[in-house]
């Protein structure tokens, strides 16, 4: 451009929303699709000013280019940390076009205005992922002018635009030949929200890696972002709107790596009660099947295959399995497809499917089929987060999980092996059941559940009118906390319950073990309980 005519263009004010873009300067970390977009706005007559290596990938390809040297007058410096911080720079991306006052130091200073930034940011997220990476080399990926270009745009968006995403080079394109050079002021209102989040985004992770970095699971500021991974239909109910985000910086998510392979959307309702089938269904190794409703477990079990592992859980609680998320830690065959399909089940959440299976499945038309091709285990390093009014409760995850050698015996008499057992698969289970909790297991499967009664006595007779007639005689108990009177246990034992297991601590505990121990019931204190809330 004429140094003439640039002059009068910078005298000439310019109102919001209607400067035409005749410079832009592209920097970019990720390359994807430059080189396509620095040609399309060539050809637009944009004048295209670069840094490093993007400039090096442009030159490659043959697109004319100015350096930020050049634009500056003043050298990339420090193996590259200085190059773009020059008040040049800043002042031709921040200067209000139709303010006299700016338009006038900006000719005095012979600044020359840029139009729109192209930039993203060095890969930090990407780099902290990697193992056995060094601090250094962490610290050089913490990229300084490209968030200060970016911010600098988004806050000018009236007048410079900022692109942060190869996703939007077409759509720009596109916008900028039927618009004469130039974009809409909802546009750039779009791409300056989106620019601001970016950065947001990446600071969160560089604020986390520090943190981390000197043990403090709870700083003064808990930071952390979270990128939309679908919008649902509707929340909790048809009038809430919805949508589910996966943490930013975590190596898996609720749904990451699942197919899904029939039947309707995913609701939030099902999302809730897949995460907490998913939690439960880690306790176990061999073959399990967990049936999850209003985020509840109402049966689980263990079995020689998922075919038995499904029946034994189901029959549980057959009323309340029905619309539930059943969840299988093995593939699904044909013979365990015709058990399923007898039943109304909303999600079906398992590692595979045969093609017989997926066939019989088929008939199932709004049964929503997952399948789980997430070869690494669930990440749950982070902490529990629980929203509240304006603010969020942060704790560690209950992930604590008992061995018989941490337990003690309070009765006369000890568990058998038998009844060592279902306590331990009981007391896995109980985690995972709302507060307050009772479980009923017998052969490493749940046979009676209370859940989420306000008395703990009303769970304990929920539990047993939830058995099945018959299957309580010689039955364990689980309770996520510990009983304050006696009246709770003994509503069990009188049902036939013969092994309890709970935290203990209560100032009653003498009168709760002297009921187990005068009907000859074993009783194990875990000194730990799990509430969930």
């Amino acid at each position: 451009m004429a140094e003439g005519t640039e002059i009068a263009r910078q005298l000439s004010p310019t109102a919001p929303g209607k400067v035409e873009i005749r410079r832009a300067l592209l920097s970019v970390s990720d390359k994807t699709g430059i080189v396509e977009f620095a040609r399309g706005l060539t050809e637009l007559g944009v004048e295209i000013v670069s840094t490093g290596g993007t400039a090096g990938t442009l030159a490659d390809a043959g697109i004319p280019h100015r350096s930020i040297t050049d634009f500056t007058g003043f050298p990339e410096i420090m193996d590259g940390r200085v190059k773009t911080l020059h008040p040049k720079l800043y002042a031709g991306l921040l200067a209000v076009r139709d303010e006299p006052s700016h338009l006038a130091a900006a000719q005095d200073a012979e600044v020359e205005f840029v139009d729109l930034v192209c930039v993203n940011l060095y890969p930090f997220e990407q780099t902290v992922a990697r193992r056995g990476v060094a601090d250094s080399e962490v610290i050089e990926n913490i990229d300084i002018g490209g968030p200060t270009m970016i911010r600098a745009a988004a806050k000018n968006f009236a007048f410079a635009a900022p692109v942060v995403s190869p996703a939007s080079y077409d759509a720009i394109l596109d916008e900028l030949r039927a618009g004469e050079r130039r974009l809409s002021l909802a546009t750039r209102r779009s791409l300056a929200a989106e620019a601001f989040s970016y950065t947001a985004r990446y600071d969160v992770a560089i604020a986390r890696w520090f943190s981390e970095g000197q043990g403090d699971d709870f700083p003064p500021l808990f930071v952390r972002a979270f990128e939309k991974v679908t919008d649902l239909s509707y929340g909790e109910n048809p009038h809430q709107r919805a949508a589910y985000y996966a943490q930013v910086g975590s190596p898996t998510h609720l749904l990451s790596n699942v197919r899904q392979l029939g039947g309707k959307p995913l609701s939030f309702n099902n999302l809730l009660d897949l995460n907490g089938s998913r939690l439960l269904s880690r306790e176990f190794s061999g073959p399990a099947c967990v049936i999850v409703k209003h985020n509840n477990p109402c049966g689980v079990a263990l079995g020689d295959s998922g075919l038995e592992a499904y029946e034994r859980a189901f029959a549980c609680d057959p009323m309340s399995a029905y619309g539930g998320v059943i969840h299988l830690n093995r593939p699904v065959d044909a013979p365990l497809a015709q058990a399923l399909v007898r039943q109304f089940i909303e999600v079906l959440f398992a590692p595979g499917y045969d093609d017989a299976a997926l066939e019989i499945l088929a008939t199932k038309k709004n049964m929503r089929i997952l399948q789980d091709d997430e070869q690494q285990a669930l990440y749950l390093a982070e902490p529990d987060l629980k929203q509240v009014a304006g603010g969020m409760l942060v704790q560690d995850r209950d992930l604590d999980t008992q061995e018989r050698s941490e337990l003690t015996v309070a009765t006369r008499r000890a568990p058998t092996d038998a009844e060592w057992g279902d306590l331990l698969f009981a007391w896995r289970v109980c985690k995972h059941v709302r507060s307050n909790a009772i479980v009923l297991a017998k052969d490493d499967a749940t046979i009676g559940i209370g859940a989420g009664q306000m008395s703990r006595v009303d769970s304990v007779q929920l539990a047993v009118e939830k058995a099945r007639e018959g299957s309580i005689p010689g039955a364990a108990l689980a309770s996520d906390a510990y009983f304050p009177f006696a009246d709770g246990p003994q509503l069990a034992i009188d049902a036939g319950v013969t092994a309890i297991i709970q935290p203990g601590g209560s100032i009653r505990d003498a009168d709760v073990v002297a009921a187990a121990d005068a009907a000859g019931v074993a009783m194990v204190f875990t000194s730990r309980r799990h509430f969930k809330h």
